[in-house]
């Protein structure tokens, strides 16, 4: 029982050859994922919440986010998330991009123009995006100290 120890909610043995099998692939997609719908302000996807900007009150003290409390329903908007003009030219840009054969899947398939969001990105397409696209796509759209 000394050897046994609890991580991540589950019991291992000091005698297992792998201890944890973390798919780094997959921590990167919900890494872009939660960065890239919440720059989009997308509803439901974003990790912007009152959970968030209450933690900012009692953490961070940033006054500029904390709720109105005349207006319990209307979150300030953060200085990052796009406005839907800059959320269409995101989206037209990504639905015009082309690449080699093999490199990655068809990006611009992803692009959805209705809702101006991603969706159907693979692990290796979201991998490209942080590493390659990201500052070309937010470079013009989000103010510079951001």
């Amino acid at each position: 029982m000394d050897e046994e120890k609890h991580l991540f909610g589950i019991f291992h043995t000091g005698q297992a050859l792998i201890r944890h099998n973390l798919d780094v692939m997959h921590i990167l997609q919900n890494f872009f994922d939660n960065i890239f719908n919440t720059v989009m302000d997308i509803k439901r996807k974003m990790k912007d919440n009152l959970n968030a900007l209450e933690d900012l009150k009692i953490i961070c003290n940033r006054h500029e986010l904390e709720m109105d409390k005349r207006r319990l329903n209307a979150m300030p908007k953060a200085v990052y998330t796009l406005k839907k003009e800059q959320k269409i030219r995101i989206c037209d840009w990504i639905r015009g991009l082309k690449f080699p054969d093999g490199y990655v899947s068809n990006i611009a398939r992803c692009a959805d123009m209705t809702e101006l969001r991603m969706h159907g990105m693979k692990s290796h397409d979201c991998h490209v995006f942080i590493q390659k696209l990201v500052l070309n796509a937010f470079h013009e759209t989000l103010p510079e100290h951001v």
